[in-house]
């Protein structure tokens, strides 16, 4: 079964190792006194991922879920820039009371000027499995993205070969037989048209670099706000992509998880009802 959170935060998720089975403390019976205790650790760690400034959908003892704000890195890099990765081991560290280095495994990366929802590994079990269940194809990533133009009809499959100039940085359509060539595929829906602007669902059946920019510039609809890739076609303004939904397999109890969250109320986004459209729930299945 398939479970659909919004926005959920941590506290039904983390804290669960209260009072050992048959133990009381002060005399409250050992079920009710880890649930206590496990709330005021949900709590206390909600508090501390609000000063933070995190927004976390999900944690539990082996994951935990988080939004990646635009332009904040998801890890380190040469910038030293602050990142999602650092945060989240911050995080982690004071809000539970670790002591030395604290694990945390990367998955799956976003572009700095995407924002959405992302999964690291809180053990190296969890992440052997999440890496292995991402390579097999287990993991299900769905973008949304206002484009630049009216597109025709309803859905279509992009498939493209891209090679990445490791000099600029940029990511290119080029032929099969190109040296660097990497085969490219994504799936789009035609969710609303409206001033001369497409929302569009989105779904990567490969993670290449740039990958949606690139293949949606290449049919003259770029991503709204890309000034790299379409120019003054583009519009200036924000990277109108968002990476609003992520659904896979848990490592440990083998659930089938999915997680949704909406893109800013800002524009060019408040151009479309975009909850209504995506058919994102505002609830919890």
């Amino acid at each position: 079964m398939t479970e659909d959170k919004i926005g959920s935060g941590i506290g039904a998720e983390i804290g669960l190792n209260g009072a050992e089975n048959g133990a009381e403390v002060a005399g409250v019976p050992a079920d009710k006194s880890a649930e206590a205790a496990g709330e005021n650790r949900a709590a206390e760690a909600e508090k501390i991922a609000l000063e933070k400034g995190l927004h976390i959908l999900y944690e539990d003892n082996q994951i935990i879920v988080a939004l990646k704000p635009q332009m904040m890195g998801c890890c380190p890099d040469e910038s030293k820039d602050e990142n999602l990765f650092d945060k989240l081991k911050e995080y982690i560290k004071e809000a539970y009371h670790k002591s030395g280095n604290v694990y945390l495994g990367l998955i799956h990366r976003l572009d700095r000027p995407t924002g959405g929802v992302m999964v690291f590994a809180k053990t190296s079990k969890a992440a052997s499995r999440l890496s292995e269940g991402l390579q097999k194809g287990d993991f299900e990533k769905k973008y949304l993205a206002v484009l630049v133009g009216e597109a025709e009809g309803e859905r279509g499959t992009l498939v493209n070969y891209l090679r990445k100039n490791t000099v600029n940085n940029m990511v290119y359509i080029c032929t099969p037989s190109e040296e660097g060539a990497k085969y490219a595929e994504l799936d789009y829906k035609v969710l609303g048209v409206k001033n001369k602007l497409t929302l569009a669902e989105i779904r990567l059946h490969t993670g290449r670099t740039h990958q949606i920019r690139v293949q949606t510039a290449g049919i003259s609809h770029p991503v709204y706000g890309d000034m790299r890739y379409g120019g003054a076609s583009a519009k200036k303004g924000k990277l109108a992509l968002f990476a609003y939904s992520l659904s896979f397999t848990h490592p440990v109890t083998k659930e089938r998880l999915k997680f949704v969250a909406l893109p800013p109320d800002e524009m060019p986004w408040k151009t479309f009802d975009v909850e209504t459209l995506a058919g994102v729930k505002t609830k919890n299945d």
